[in-house]
């Protein structure tokens, strides 16, 4: 017995949405995999660089997180700091002339160019971007460049789901959740953080409290999956500890001790503000040197690494502060769980002079992140204020190296607009769930004084602002705008009975300035329209003009509107039939003309209402 017409339409909609979630899942999982082996093999020959550049020729071995796991053992050297400078430039060469060489777009963080290419390119990235940028960013991350993970593996996921999309043939909405979903699947596999980058990745695409929903679920296939593979090319002993080691639970005993994270948070904002404006004030000027694109970065390398040489003497030739160059994420973690050790002026010191040397070393050109800068610049400098308010309010400030991990968060939240993310993130780095609250309090501040200084200037505010999305919201806008608030009333226009002569027509048309002339019966109903250039092609024949009359130049298949109707309907007529006015009738079978609706203002208040919907001011 077949199946009722309207189960087997049933049917055939689940097995299609079936087919469809099947096939997103294993897009999804197809994504994860490959950006879990990418990470893994950026990671490899970051270390790798590291290892036979700064180890080698000037006897460095960056600090690093115990997380990290390090493939290599390194053999006891004697540090020569000047090479450090040397190492710096001769990696930012090679970098930048790989990239400018080969693949222009991957100068720079990395997380910027695959926002813009989420919602400008369509998700399209070219093919060799990830193999170029993985290659470069090893090798001037690798040699001391202070800069980040984050941007480039951003970049590298974005472009290999967007590479995967496009051998795929698939549609660029397709495109671009996949392009997202390589970015959750590389921030959550390197810094083990999967549900981070899911939500990273849905929340760094605007600047506003907004998320890409649909980018979610695949982006956590994809991180989940990506995480997996990436933690198996760890050691055993640091497999599943966080990025900064062994967990360490604090927690808050009243809220009298929220007093010190509100100081936190308002001394973050300037900092904040301070890291952005140097940071693109640094590219600006990069950008104007008389110089080939190519050896800008081993200029920027050059004074930074003068910069972070001078500091390190300054500061007592103390390890520490060459936290300035590379990652820093070895002095981050000791600023984390044993701030005391190196004091508030140094920890303060810091997280200043790392804004300098970032600024010096990315906004050149050189291929590298600004995440783990944040980090290292939020963290330190909270850690110092934290001994500060220790010292001033013990009672109130018991830990002061819990400022240090809620300042991580506070401080990128407010340069980036991701808070969500950002406070998922920071407590799967450090195991500390115990600062919920403070951290929460802290972003929540930084986020909303600091959005008008963004680090990430290719975020849109929302959606609706998204060419990604164009189209997505103009369909209902004027919904439930009635006719009745927009359109003329018919006593400032001049009406045309159908028994006048052409005559009477046309020299009423000598003294008027109005396009559309509606034609009515002795009860004011329409019976027809014509307009001015109707009537112009009868001023040539004035033997007629005393025998034609208004019922020989109108037209009788009149479109109109009643007072009920909404502007959706009467934008369509406008749109259909290329007219810029329409009569308003108070009912479609008496005709009876009560005025006429222009274009001019029904496109008028669709802008109204644009921005109504912008501002969050729709009644």
């Amino acid at each position: 017995m077949p199946a009722p017409p309207h189960l087997a339409q049933t049917l055939r909609s689940r097995t299609k949405h079936f087919r469809s979630s099947s096939r997103s899942l294993f897009l999804a999982v197809l994504v994860g995999v490959t950006v879990g082996l990418g990470a893994v093999v950026f990671q490899f020959l970051g270390h790798l660089v590291v290892r036979f550049s700064l180890v080698q020729y000037a006897g460095y071995a960056p600090p690093e997180a115990t997380g990290e796991g390090t493939p290599f053992t390194h053999p006891p050297t004697t540090l020569v700091p000047w090479m450090i400078v040397v190492v710096m430039v001769c990696g930012a060469l090679v970098a930048g002339w790989m990239v400018y060489q080969f693949a222009p777009e991957a100068a720079g963080p990395g997380t910027d160019a695959a926002i813009d290419a989420f919602h400008n390119q369509h998700g399209k990235i070219a093919a060799r971007v990830p193999f170029v940028k993985t290659i470069a960013s090893a090798i001037a991350l690798g040699t001391g460049t202070s800069g980040g993970r984050e941007g480039p593996i951003c970049q590298i996921g974005a472009g290999i789901g967007s590479m995967v999309a496009q051998r795929l043939q698939l549609s660029p909405r397709d495109r671009r959740i996949l392009l997202a979903a390589g970015m959750g699947a590389g921030v959550g596999a390197l810094f083990r953080a999967p549900l981070a980058g899911a939500v990273f990745a849905a929340e760094i695409l605007y600047s506003d409290a907004e998320l890409e929903a649909d980018v979610i679920v695949p982006a956590a296939t994809s991180s989940v999956i990506a995480y997996s593979i990436y933690t198996q090319s760890l050691p055993p002993e640091v497999r599943f500890q966080p990025l900064f080691g062994i967990k360490v639970e604090h927690a808050i005993s009243g809220p009298l001790e929220l007093i010190p994270y509100l100081m936190l948070a308002c001394a973050l904002i300037p900092v904040g503000i301070a890291y952005v404006q140097m940071f693109y004030g640094s590219q600006w000027a990069f950008e104007r040197l008389p110089v080939r694109p190519h050896v800008r970065p081993a200029i920027g390398a050059l004074f930074a690494g003068i910069v972070g040489v001078g500091f390190y003497y300054l500061a007592g030739q103390q390890m520490s502060a060459l936290a300035v160059l590379g990652s820093g994420s070895g002095t981050l973690q000791e600023a984390v769980h044993h701030s005391l050790r190196l004091g508030p002026p140094l920890l303060i010191a810091i997280a200043l002079v790392k804004i300098v040397t970032t600024s010096l070393s990315i906004g050149s050109g050189s291929p590298g992140g600004v995440f783990g800068p944040s980090m290292v610049i939020g963290g330190c400098f909270s850690a110092g204020l934290g001994l500060y308010l220790h010292d001033w309010m013990p009672n109130l400030a018991p830990h002061p190296e819990a400022f240090a991990i809620v300042g991580m968060a506070g401080f990128f939240a407010g340069v980036s607009n991701a808070p969500i993310s950002t406070i998922i993130m920071v407590r799967a780095l450090t195991g500390d769930f115990g600062l919920l609250v403070p951290t929460m309090l802290v972003t929540t501040i930084t986020f909303g004084f600091g959005r008008r200084s963004r680090l990430y200037r290719k975020q849109v505010p929302t959606r609706m602002d998204s060419p990604a999305h164009r189209g997505d919201f103009i369909v209902d806008v004027l919904d439930g705008v009635q006719v009745r608030g927009t359109y003329r009333p018919i006593d400032s226009y001049s009406l045309i009975h159908e028994s006048m002569s052409l005559d009477e027509i046309v020299h009423r048309l000598a003294d008027n300035h109005q396009h559309y002339f509606p034609v009515v019966d002795a009860d004011r109903n329409m019976v027809g329209i014509f307009t001015d250039d109707d009537v112009r092609s009868y001023l040539f024949h004035d033997a007629i003009w005393k025998l034609a009359n208004a019922s020989d130049v109108m037209t009788t298949n009149v479109v109109s509107v009643t007072p009920d109707d909404d502007l959706n309907t009467a934008l369509g007529h406008f749109t259909a039939l290329n007219l810029e006015e329409l009569p308003v009738v108070e009912d479609h079978q008496s005709q009876r003309l009560l005025g006429m609706l222009r274009r001019r203002e029904t496109i008028a208040t669709y802008n109204r209402r644009i921005r109504e919907h912008k501002e969050g001011t729709r009644e």
